[in-house]
């Protein structure tokens, strides 16, 4: 015995089972939809790669090359241009050093000249007085030496006569 209340609660139940089974036939139509957006979205990267596999690195590369050619061209010109100016530099500074020195060796030549004609009678007066006084040094350091070596002869002498004065009274002791 099937009663009113039964049928109306299996068709109910019924009812909600097939709305549940739209609602998920909703929800799988709507993560279709995505799964096919994103499969486009996808087969977009993948053309865009392909295309780049294909033609764009083929340009990326060459512009890599060329990009490495003029790297070494630059290196190039500035290993030659570093080469140019060290041996410029090089050579100006002998040039510079032979320079200094033809001065110097000038200098030193027109010093003594230079120094004769700032000379007033005064100075030369002067000079020659120096000379002079500097021969007299030498004379008197030699009679000093002189004098020296002989205060020297003398104390041993004078060393030698208080030895024999000191054994004579040693041998006047004894006796």
């Amino acid at each position: 015995i099937v009663t009113r209340d039964d049928v109306e609660e299996s068709l109910k139940a019924k009812w909600q089972y097939v709305k549940d089974q739209e609602q998920l036939l909703k929800d799988l139509r709507f993560q279709i939809e995505e799964t096919d957006q994103k499969l486009i979205l996808k087969r977009a990267e993948r053309d865009y790669w392909l295309e780049y596999k294909n033609v764009g690195s083929k340009t990326q590369a060459n512009k890599i090359k060329n990009l490495e050619k003029d790297i070494k061209e630059v290196k190039d010109d500035l290993c030659r241009a570093t080469e140019y100016y060290t041996n410029a530099l090089k050579i100006l500074k002998e040039k510079n050093d032979s320079l200094i020195e033809t001065q110097m060796k000038k200098s030193k030549e027109q010093a003594p000249e230079n120094a004769v004609k700032r000379i007033d009678k005064s100075s030369c007066r002067d000079i020659e007085e120096n000379e002079w006084l500097k021969e007299e040094v030498k004379i008197y350091q030699k009679q000093v030496s002189e004098l020296k070596a002989s205060i020297y002869l003398l104390e041993e002498e004078n060393i030698g006569l208080v030895m024999k004065l000191l054994d004579v009274r040693l041998q006047n002791l004894r006796v």
